[in-house]
C-alpha cells in the first residue's frame, strides 16, 4: 500500500489523550501518516519517517473526520411551507412526518437513491467521513425494505426505523401497526440493517409498543436505539438504558433520574440541536449530560421537515453557543462521541490502527469551527487515507 506523510499540520486533534494534550489528544508541531486507508503513525514533524509521498497541509488544522450518528436521508419532498409556518407561529409536532410518508412512497428508487446520494456529498463536503442513515419514511414492509436496501448502498450503518409514526392508514390503531411492524416489516428489513430505532413520544409510540418494537428487532440481531424525549418529558431515555440501546437521540427534556440512569449506562446521549433551531423548541441541557459524566454525541438529523442540513460545523458551532458546551467538548461529541453511539473505535480518532478519515480546515485550529459559525472552513477532506 502506498504512504502517505502529512506535514506542516497546524493544530493536531487526535481524540487519542494518551497521543497529546486533554480529551482531545491535541499535538502542535505533528506529522501523520497515512498507509493505504489506515493510520500507520502520529508522532512530532521532526521525528517523521520516511513515506511513499508527501504532503503539507500549510499550517492547517487536522482533526478526524466527524461522524453522523442520526439522519434520515431516504425520502422525497420538501417542507419548506412548513417551515415557513412554524417561523411565524405554529409549534412542531410530529404529524408533519406523514406528508414525507406520502411524497416516499410515491417516488421512485431512482430518485430516492439521487437524494441520499446528494446529502451524503453535502455531508462529505462539510468533513462529515462516516453516517448513519435511517428508514421511516415508508412504514410498509415494502417501503421500509426499499429503504434499507437504498440506505445500504451508501453506508454500513443502516437503521430500520420500524416505528416512526403511525401511518395515515393506521390512524387511531397504533397497536395494530406495531403487530404489523413485528410481525411482518422487521423480519423481512433485518437482514438488510443494523440497528433498529423507534420515536418513543407522544403522538408517536409509547413505551410499550416502543418496547416491542425494539425487543423484536434485537431477536433479529438488530442492535436498538431510541428517538427520545424530544417533545416533552417522556420514557424514552429509560427505555433506551433499561434495553441497553447504543444512544438515545435528541434527550431535549430530561429529568434528573433520566441524567443519572444515562451517567450509569453504556447508552450514548445524542444532541441534534439542529432540529431545535429549526423549530424554535427548548435546547437540551448539554451541561447537566456532561457534569454528570453522561457520553454525548452531536449530531445534524438530516431530514426533511427538523433539520434539513448536513453541517457539523454548523451544530458545533450551535452547541458551543446555544448549548453551552465548550469547542472542545463540541468537536470530541461530533467525531468520537459519534463513533461511540455507533459503537465505532476505528474512526472518530487518529492513532495508528483507526482508519484514515479526516479533515483539514482551512483554519490553525478546530476552534475555528465554533469562532468562524457559518464559514466553509473544511478545505481537504480524506476518506480511507485517500483525497475526497
Amino acid at each position: 500500500m502506498t504512504t502517505t506523510l502529512l506535514t506542516d499540520i497546524g493544530t493536531l486533534v487526535t481524540n487519542a489523550p494518551e497521543l497529546g494534550e486533554g480529551r482531545l489528544g491535541v499535538r502542535r508541531d505533528a506529522a501523520v501518516v497515512f498507509d493505504g486507508d489506515v493510520v500507520a503513525w502520529v508522532g512530532d514533524a521532526a521525528a517523521a519517517p520516511a513515506a511513499d509521498r508527501a504532503a503539507t497541509l500549510g499550517g492547517r488544522a487536522l482533526l478526524p473526520g466527524f461522524v453522523e450518528s442520526h439522519s434520515h436521508l431516504v425520502f422525497d419532498g420538501d417542507r419548506a411551507e412548513e417551515f415557513a409556518a412554524r417561523m411565524e407561529g405554529r409549534p412542531y409536532a410530529a404529524g408533519g412526518i406523514r406528508t414525507t410518508i406520502a411524497a416516499t412512497r410515491a417516488a421512485s428508487d431512482s430518485t430516492l437513491a439521487g437524494t441520499v446520494h446528494r446529502l451524503v456529498g453535502e455531508y462529505l463536503r462539510g468533513g462529515t467521513t462516516t453516517v448513519e442513515i435511517k428508514s421511516g419514511y415508508g412504514q410498509t414492509a415494502a417501503d421500509e425494505l426499499r429503504a434499507v436496501r437504498i440506505a445500504g448502498r451508501f453506508t454500513d450503518e443502516v437503521t430500520l426505523l420500524a416505528a416512526h409514526v403511525p401511518p395515515p392508514e393506521y390512524a387511531g390503531r397504533a397497536d395494530e401497526y406495531v403487530a404489523m411492524a413485528v410481525g411482518e416489516m422487521i423480519p423481512a428489513c433485518a437482514p438488510h440493517a443494523k440497528w433498529i430505532d423507534v420515536f418513543c413520544e407522544t403522538g408517536a409510540f409509547d413505551a410499550e409498543q416502543s418496547r416491542a418494537v425494539l425487543e423484536a428487532g434485537a431477536a433479529h440481531g438488530l442492535i436498538p436505539r431510541v428517538h427520545g424525549n424530544q417533545l416533552g418529558p417522556g420514557p424514552g431515555v429509560a427505555l433506551a438504558v433499561e434495553l441497553g440501546a447504543a444512544s438515545v437521540d435528541h434527550v431535549t427534556h430530561v429529568t434528573s433520574a433520566d441524567v443519572d440512569a444515562l451517567a450509569g449506562s453504556d447508552t450514548v446521549a445524542t444532541l441534534l440541536p439542529g432540529a431545535d433551531f429549526s423549530t424554535r423548541s427548548d435546547y437540551p441541557d448539554a451541561r447537566a449530560l456532561l457534569d454528570a459524566g453522561v457520553t454525548v454525541a452531536l449530531g445534524a438529523d438530516c431530514n426533511p421537515g427538523t433539520s434539513y442540513t448536513t453541517s457539523l460545523p454548523f451544530c458545533i458551532a450551535l452547541a458551543v453557543r446555544d448549548l453551552r458546551m465548550t469547542p472542545d467538548e463540541a468537536v470530541w461529541s461530533a467525531t468520537a462521541g459519534g463513533a461511540q453511539a455507533l459503537r465505532r473505535s476505528d474512526i472518530g480518532v487518529l492513532r495508528p490502527g483507526s482508519r484514515a478519515d479526516a479533515v483539514a480546515l482551512d483554519a490553525p485550529s478546530y476552534l475555528h469551527l465554533a469562532y468562524r459559525p457559518g464559514v466553509p472552513l473544511v478545505r481537504e477532506v480524506f476518506v480511507g487515507g485517500a483525497t475526497r
